[in-house]
């Protein structure tokens, strides 16, 4: 008897090592359906469960050739695609915390079925912000990786946005950037903000209507299941009511829906009437948008029509549209025939509210990989956009260029805070009056899954500063004050001073400046500085300028200026006072002068003649070699001729002090040319 009931004991056993054998199993099966079916975060799921059935020795996780352990059991090969699978899910969800965690792993195996692990641990370290370890591993895989494809043709920029981005963390932020409050991020994804009015705040959201979870989640792991529960979280535009950066009262934008699309990232026309917004849906797993128009008559939206094929082109995207303030231009992004390689920036004319033939904005722009979400502001000539396809913090940077959409500067990335690791897009102004002041733009900076709003604000500095006339210290009512950028080479602001004589500039941080004051017929004069001065202070009050009066050929007259006896050769003291004139030269481009030299009674006028021109040459020659051109300057001689105190004394004896004056060096403006070259040419350079 006892025999019978070990023998069923132990079949029994059997059977349930069976169960569980098979059990074990489908944590891994299961994984696999959902990865394959792109459901990454249920496949992480049921990787993580898989794990947890096998049982590997410690020596066996390392590299075997390291550990010197025997090469991988069919056990341990199972379990090393488990891992690679889990990090692959993580990293495809975005949530490159844990996926870092476990391609740290797979690296350690050193196992060649995954030749591009190291690739994705140092996308993952340097979306994590570990630049200096993902600069180590990406060098590692530059070194080891010997095929010819996307990622050693990605790896070089990735290095190189690496050492900015280590770079980058040394410089002072030009913008301060705080999540928007209120219930705009509230469940699933919010991005795309748009501002409608003043009070009102459209953007993008993948909300759940009727949640199965609570909205309110209180983890990112909470929000992860809000968000892939399904069916109920469909993108749509929503509006929200607030000031500053909080907004509440978030509610579905009042336009018909279209049965399997999702709607939103969308463009309002400066009345206000119009709406232009990207539809899309998805077919084979493949995405597919379009951009759609409705418009606002009788206080509701009409139902969205999809524009034509200047805009869509049949069985590519189209999306992301913009409209410039003055209404002239539709911007949006195109996978389109044409492009440069994924989506490129696009651009339309508008005629009478209807789009012209698309163009694309050209390689100035575009890359071989992503540029999206456009944003223009048409009064700075300014585009700002994302792109990963050049050096950045990671993700999707924003990037800034000016230019009329015929030219395009060098895109400029726009540093921290404004740029994360992760993804940054969808740069909207709060205000086209102050385009750059202040805005909303989406990032998933602080989240696992998704893009959320943040309000930021330019971190201004001020120059400030007074101007007076040089003869009467008196404020210099009347005179200009121009703000430049010497590195842009570009106008930033002029203005007239009032009574007071004083200006006041607001001023980025790490930009170089140049302030340049102006008056008809007084000389120009210019300061330079750099920002950079101002970090641990608000404002910099410049030092007060005069500007001195001139009139046409009166002379001036230079002291301190000398020569040796008898001889033409300047004295060290005398270039210091020559460098002045130099320098005011510089500041006054467009005068040119006359350098005269005079001397005193004694001697044959042939000799002063002839000493006075040497002189006066001298003073032409040095500054020539300051950079004057010499088609500003006349060299002329006027010996004893032109007397501005006499020789001598009633008495006929000698005059000692009035012969000092006599020997003199003068200047006097011969004339001002009129400028017809640019504001920024017109005012110093």
């Amino acid at each position: 008897m006892k025999k019978i009931t070990l023998c069923w004991l132990v079949i029994f056993m059997g059977i349930i090592n069976s169960i569980q054998a098979q059990y074990v199993y489908d944590f891994k099966h299961t994984a696999d359906i959902f990865y394959n079916a792109r459901d990454y975060y249920s496949a992480a799921q049921y990787y993580n469960k898989a794990l947890g059935t096998f049982k590997i020795k410690p020596e066996q996780v390392l590299p075997y050739t390291l550990a010197d352990a025997a090469p991988p059991s069919g056990k341990l090969k199972d379990y090393q695609q488990v891992v690679a699978r889990l990090a692959e899910s993580y990293r495809l969800f975005n949530d490159y915390g844990n996926a870092e965690t476990w391609y740290s792993q797979v690296v350690g195996f050193n196992n060649p079925a995954y030749p591009q692990a190291r690739y994705w641990y140092a996308i993952c370290l340097r979306a994590n912000g570990k630049y200096d370890q993902a600069l180590e591993q990406f060098n590692k895989f530059k070194q080891s990786y010997t095929a010819a494809d996307e990622y050693s043709t990605r790896t070089p920029l990735e290095i190189a946005s690496c050492e900015f981005a280590l770079s980058e963390a040394s410089r002072q932020p030009r913008f301060t950037i705080v999540k928007t409050a209120g219930n705009v991020n509230e469940g699933g994804a919010n991005y795309a903000p748009v501002i409608l009015n003043e009070g009102s705040l459209m953007f993008t959201s993948s909300r759940a209507e009727n949640p199965p979870l609570p909205t309110n989640a209180k983890t990112a792991e909470d929000k992860k299941k809000q968000v892939k529960k399904g069916n109920p979280y469909v993108n749509d535009l929503y509006i929200a009511t607030g000031n500053g950066n909080t907004f509440d009262f978030s509610q579905k934008l009042k336009i018909p829906t279209a049965k399997g699309f999702e709607q939103g990232v969308s463009a309002v026309t400066p009345d206000g009437n119009t709406l232009y917004l990207t539809r899309w849906t998805e077919k084979g797993g493949t995405k597919l948008a379009a951009i759609y128009i409705s418009t606002h008559q009788n206080g509701t939206w009409s139902e969205p029509k999809i524009l034509g094929d200047n805009v869509n082109v049949a069985g590519y995207n189209s999306m992301q549209p913009f409209v410039t303030a003055d209404g002239k231009y539709l911007l949006f992004a195109s996978n389109r025939p044409g492009g440069m390689g994924k989506n490129d920036l696009w651009y339309c004319i508008m005629n009478n509210g209807t789009p012209g033939g698309a163009r694309n904005m050209g390689t100035a722009i575009n890359t071989k990989d992503e540029e999206q979400a456009p944003f223009y502001d048409e009064e700075k000539n300014l585009l700002v956009f994302s792109t990963d396809g050049r050096v950045g913090l990671g993700g999707l940077d924003f990037f800034q260029s000016e230019g009329d959409f015929g030219t395009w500067s060098t895109p400029v990335n726009m540093g921290r805070p404004l740029n994360s690791p992760k993804d940054d897009i969808y740069y909207t102004a709060l205000n086209n009056t102050h385009p750059f002041a202040a805005g909303f733009i989406s990032s998933d900076r602080e989240s696992i899954c998704c893009l959320e709003v943040f309000g930021i604000k330019r971190i201004s500095k001020i120059a400030s500063g007074l101007i007076l006339d040089c003869d009467t210290h008196q404020p210099l009512q009347g005179a200009t004050v121009t703000l430049l950028d010497t590195v842009r080479q570009k106008t930033i602001q002029k203005i007239t001073l009032d009574a007071t004589g004083r200006y006041s500039f607001e001023v980025d941080p790490q930009r170089f400046y140049k302030i340049l004051a102006e008056k008809e017929n007084y000389f120009t004069k210019a300061i330079y500085f750099n920002t950079d001065t101002l970090a641990a202070i608000d404002s910099m009050d410049n030092p007060t300028l005069c500007l001195k009066h001139y009139e046409i050929e009166k002379p001036i007259v230079l002291n301190n200026i000398y020569y040796d006896f008898g001889k033409a050769t300047l004295r060290p003291e005398s270039r210091i006072v020559l460098d002045t004139v130099a320098d005011m030269l510089k500041d006054n481009p467009k005068l040119t002068i006359e350098m005269s030299a005079h001397t005193d009674s004694v001697g044959s006028v042939k000799y002063n003649d002839k000493l006075s021109q040497a002189r006066a040459q001298s003073c032409v020659d040095y500054l020539i070699s300051k950079g004057i051109s010499s088609n500003r300057l006349i060299a002329k001689g006027y010996g004893k001729s032109m007397p501005i105190a006499p020789n001598s004394l009633p008495n006929h004896k000698d005059n000692p002090e009035g012969r000092q004056l006599n020997r003199r060096t003068e200047f006097k403006v011969l004339r001002r040319q009129v400028a017809v070259s640019s504001d920024y040419n017109n005012t110093g350079q």
